[in-house]
């Protein structure tokens, strides 16, 4: 399906659940959020059902997200469950890895196609400061499980942070020398908690392309920008919605786990999906579909409109 500027939408982020292990800086407050109640957030069957008639709307590629994902009981379930509705081709997942080592072969096993793991730095000091509470050990250890069951073509997730991780780009892109990743650096965004941060902490991701000069454009892959070096075995993608808006080419919805349909990341519209089925269900989320404005807001320091923390709809 088509929204009112002819993109088509083809990718929903499902956010499983609001909770966290980590705290990290960019993503909510020191002492966490308000939590949803659990008789608010979806059903696995309830989350299943709205996939399934996403994918009845052309719908192709699921991924999973939190909050962190792995915090949800029995998860490896809803993997199975998503994995299975006629029409899905990819289901992946948003994680920090702290919690991947135990479950990585059993995910791989449920049908989970394959991982994007955040990761900021790869020093621990540095690694403990950005998410107040995780362990860059775990996180490592989540890595070399998912590389052992089997999982391909892993994306690290860097969020570039001005004065906390600008200092990492060139260790960090090098991640993709010696291995078959793709290391994508993502600009800061204002909102929740970085809505009111000084502009030094919004590091434009040109300064990855100066950390690492050898890098040369390949292309794109949605709406990440790719770059290879010579010899090295990944790639490097950069993310830029601050400085190069990338809108237009946007292809996703995103369900929150309170069931929450919100066109667009930046946008307080959602429509709510709790309760709907059949054709109803389907109505709803076309008009969601319909509601994608144009674009985000953002540019010249204006904070996101999306009135909600990262950890509250998805990422």
């Amino acid at each position: 399906m088509r929204d009112e500027f002819g993109r088509e939408v083809r990718y929903l982020r499902l956010s499983v659940t609001d909770r966290c292990n980590c705290r990290c800086l960019y993503c909510m407050p020191a002492d966490g959020v308000p939590m949803m109640r659990h008789d608010q957030i979806l059903s696995f069957e309830q989350m299943r059902d709205i996939v399934a008639a996403a994918a009845s709307l052309g719908v192709r590629k699921v991924r999973l997200t939190g909050g962190e994902p792995l915090v949800r009981r029995g998860v490896v379930d809803l993997v199975r469950m998503v994995a299975t509705v006629p029409g899905i081709d990819e289901v992946c997942m948003t994680t920090n890895a702290t919690l991947l080592a135990p479950v990585a072969a059993d995910l791989r096993d449920a049908g989970l196609t394959r991982l994007n793991v955040s990761l900021d730095t790869l020093d621990p000091q540095r690694y403990a400061r950005i998410t107040r509470c995780g362990r860059l050990e775990d996180a490592l250890a989540g890595l070399e499980a998912a590389r052992r069951a089997g999982f391909a073509h892993t994306k690290i997730n860097c969020v570039l942070v001005g004065g906390l991780n600008d200092d990492q780009l060139r260790p960090l892109a090098q991640l993709a020398r010696d291995h078959d990743l793709t290391v994508r650096f993502i600009e800061l965004m204002r909102m929740g908690e970085c809505a009111s941060w000084p502009a030094s902490r919004f590091v434009s991701a040109d300064e990855v392309l100066a950390a690492v000069p050898e890098l040369e454009p390949v292309g794109g892959e949605g709406v990440s920008e790719v770059y290879r070096a010579p010899g090295w075995r990944g790639s490097v993608g950069l993310i830029r919605p601050m400085t190069h808006q990338f809108c237009g080419q946007c292809d996703r919805i995103r369900i929150s786990a309170d069931g929450h349909l919100r066109p667009c990341l930046h946008s307080a519209a959602s429509v709510d999906l709790r309760g709907l089925s059949g054709q109803q269900l389907l109505d709803a989320i076309r008009r969601g579909i319909l509601a994608k404005p144009k674009g985000h807001r953002m540019q010249g320091g204006r904070a996101s409109d999306a009135g909600r923390n990262m950890n509250e709809i998805g990422g």
